[in-house]
């Protein structure tokens, strides 16, 4: 029980295994050897185990901001990062559809309104509701979005910004990128095998997994990075998942890769999320194609009527053609989470850990926040593991309980009737508790910097602006408070105007998403 952790073992590979390598290898300072010098070593070792009979799934990914740093951690070079897996900028989400069904839009953008840290300009904002979008009045960025602009310019050093911003990226060719970062860069042990054979010591800990071709291979901390069949958290040690579709009712997708119709088209700088009847359509831009996607509810639509609606979709935006050559594939999955995550030596990472819609993108960045907290919280030894592994389960449960909170927001505050599954979301038992507390505080103050409980918040309070008053929502005012705080309002519409002229500004001065892809093609990023 005293014993060092120092071998850890991650089982599988794919975006979720490689990067939970990166994060951790960049941890521990992993100096490049071979792999019989790891085998034969007695310091830190990471080895990666990975079936050559599995694919990625790779149908197209996004990222939150957070992956700037992550990367820039690592080591990566970020000209070489967009050169190699079809990278592009996210600056965010543009929703349509999802307040009436019919033209209406709304915008979550990275970057935070305009002087956040002092002012919350939501309650100001609601004054000229009538003439302003939210996002519009408080940030630039929601305007970028329409022109297709860049959030950066060439001369921009690697992974600094004049905009916040994440990235859409092709996830097939980003696991083979980290995979090849890490193995030659960060020293970690790559193993191309099947497992066979999970191999437990008598206090039920795994000493060791057996592969076809390998034989077994040992280690002190074991990460599982499965995928959905969680061969050793789930399969294993029977950690069961925890359903949450009482909440979030989507649980398959049909996705496609859809060329562009022109070489030259504008790409998109934020994802694009427009609802259906039962579900909603990403579209994500790369620079060679864009990823289009339907995620809906198996028990409010049929296949066939969300494959009619994606194909419609895909047919309006990029033509007939596209349409009749898409080849869509069919994703299913259960949304929910395991009960735990860490379990005796054992703590599983990705969708081997759960997995609900890719609203918001949510799944990278828990991947990132899992490494990252084995990496800096790694047991000394295995007498406090188990203390680790219960700061562990207790931090990402909250995470889980936030994320499915923010989610759900999105479908609650639609005015929408048109049918079952926009009903059946606003029903007050499809909403979790947490999350009908904050909606009715919200009726009478603004969200800002005292919703904020934890220090690493997933979702920042200016998220939940975004979305509230993107859907329309309304906090109604005091009329004593109001009087009381016009000079804070006369400052509010300085900073208004403020806003006005840096987004004007940056309209002017920066390149579209498809122009400085080009030029990092050609030239790169200064280095910092």
């Amino acid at each position: 029980m005293n014993s060092s952790v120092n071998r850890i073992v991650i089982v599988g590979g794919g975006t979720a295994g490689w990067l939970s390598a990166g994060i951790i290898a960049a941890e521990h300072f992993i100096a490049e050897h071979s792999a019989s010098d790891a085998q034969s070593s007695q310091g830190f070792q990471l080895c990666l185990i990975e079936s050559p009979d599995i694919p990625t799934i790779g149908v197209g990914e996004g990222t939150w901001p957070s992956m700037r740093s992550t990367l820039q951690k690592m080591g990566i070079s970020e000209t070489e990062f967009f050169r190699e897996c079809s990278v592009s900028f996210k600056q965010g989400t543009q929703f349509y559809g999802w307040i009436t069904g019919k033209d209406d839009t709304y915008a979550h953008p990275f970057t935070l309104p305009h002087k956040y840290s002092e002012t919350n300009l939501a309650p100001h904002w609601q004054s000229v509701r009538d003439r302003v979008k939210f996002a519009d009045a408080v940030c630039p960025q929601s305007r970028l979005f329409g022109d297709k602009l860049a959030p950066k310019n060439i001369a921009t050093p690697e992974y600094a910004f004049n905009l916040n911003y994440g990235y859409h990226l092709d996830a097939g060719k980003f696991a083979d990128f980290l995979r090849k970062h890490c193995v030659k860069k960060l020293g970690v042990v790559h193993i191309s095998a099947n497992m066979t054979a999970v191999n437990s010591s008598d206090n039920g800990d795994i000493v060791s997994v057996t592969t076809d071709s390998h034989g077994a291979i040992e280690g002190d901390l074991f990460i599982d990075c499965s995928g959905s069949q969680a061969l050793l958290l789930g399969e294993h040690y029977g950690i069961s998942l925890v359903s949450k579709k009482q909440y979030l009712f989507n649980d398959s997708a049909l996705a496609a890769q859809v060329p562009y119709q022109n070489a030259e088209d504008p790409i998109q700088s934020c994802t694009l999320s427009t609802a259906q009847s039962a579900g909603w359509i990403w579209d994500i831009g790369l620079p060679s194609r864009r990823g289009i996607g339907h995620t809906y509810s198996t028990d409010h639509h049929t296949e066939e009527a969300a494959r009619t609606e994606l194909l419609n979709y895909i047919a309006a935006t990029a033509g007939e053609q596209a349409a009749a050559d898409a080849n869509l594939r069919k994703i299913t999955f259960d949304p929910g989470h395991r009960e735990k995550f860490w379990h005796r030596n054992c703590v599983a990472i990705g969708m081997a850990s759960g997995f609900i819609e890719p609203l918001e993108a949510s799944a990278l960045v828990l991947v990132e926040l899992s490494a990252t907290m084995i990496a800096e919280q790694l047991p000394a030894n295995r007498q406090i593991m188990d203390l680790v592994a219960k700061r562990f389960n207790d931090k990402f449960l909250y995470r889980w309980d936030r994320i499915i909170d923010f989610l759900k927001l999105h479908y609650v505050l639609t005015r929408r009737r048109d049918s079952e599954y926009w009903i059946h979301n606003c029903e007050t038992s499809s909403i979790p508790d947490s999350l009908q507390e904050l909606l009715a505080i919200w009726q009478y103050q603004a969200p800002w910097h005292r919703d904020t409980s934890h220090i690493d918040e997933m979702f920042p309070s200016a998220s939940f602006q975004y979305v509230l008053y993107g859907m329309g929502f309304t906090t109604q005012t005091d009329p004593m408070q109001r009087r009381a705080d016009r000079e804070t309002a006369k400052m509010a519409m300085s900073l208004f105007r403020e806003n006005t002229q840096r987004t004007e500004q940056l309209i002017n001065s920066l390149p579209t998403n498809r122009e400085l892809i080009d030029k990092i093609y050609k030239y790169g990023f200064q280095k910092i």
